[in-house]
């Protein structure tokens, strides 16, 4: 879904009855989310590679189907426009991070496969995403259990 394409947020005509608890826990959500934002952009940083481009790469690499992905799969996939992808993976292009090739059942369309080189920095960044999840994991579990109630 592009950025113009997202559906509009429900507006409620009286909002819900919220405790201090509610605005603690949705608060503390936030931070952890920021705090793992900080830091997957300082490791794809560390890396050499904007955190879009990070993501980029791990977008293609992760793709639902498993199957190979086109400029107009990733911009789903990142929320953001067709031509913004198009400026991404042509930068990634540039960095060797990643080919273009024609589908073999329809040569109009473009998939786009990583190179060698994304696939070690992507395993590198990765390694230390999930490990920097796993940290988080006790914060984190509690907190959404105390969402869900």
């Amino acid at each position: 879904m592009t950025r113009g394409s997202r559906k509009p947020v429900k507006k409620r005509s009286k909002p819900c009855e919220l405790t201090l608890k509610d605005y603690q826990l949705l608060a503390e959500f936030r931070h952890l989310l920021a705090r793992f934002l900080a830091f997957s952009e300082e490791a794809a940083q560390g890396e050499g590679l904007a955190p879009r481009q990070h993501q980029a790469l791990l977008a293609i690499k992760g793709h639902p189907e498993g199957a190979a992905v086109t400029i107009g799969d990733l911009a789903k996939r990142l929320c953001i426009r067709h031509n913004s992808a198009v400026e991404l993976v042509d930068r990634l292009e540039r960095m060797h991070m990643l080919t273009r090739h024609s589908d073999s059942a329809d040569a109009r369309r473009v998939m786009l496969v990583l190179t060698g080189k994304a696939n070690a920095v992507l395993a590198a960044l990765s390694t230390v995403h999930r490990n920097e999840l796993r940290h988080l994991m006790p914060l984190l579990k509690p907190l959404l259990a105390e969402l869900a109630k």
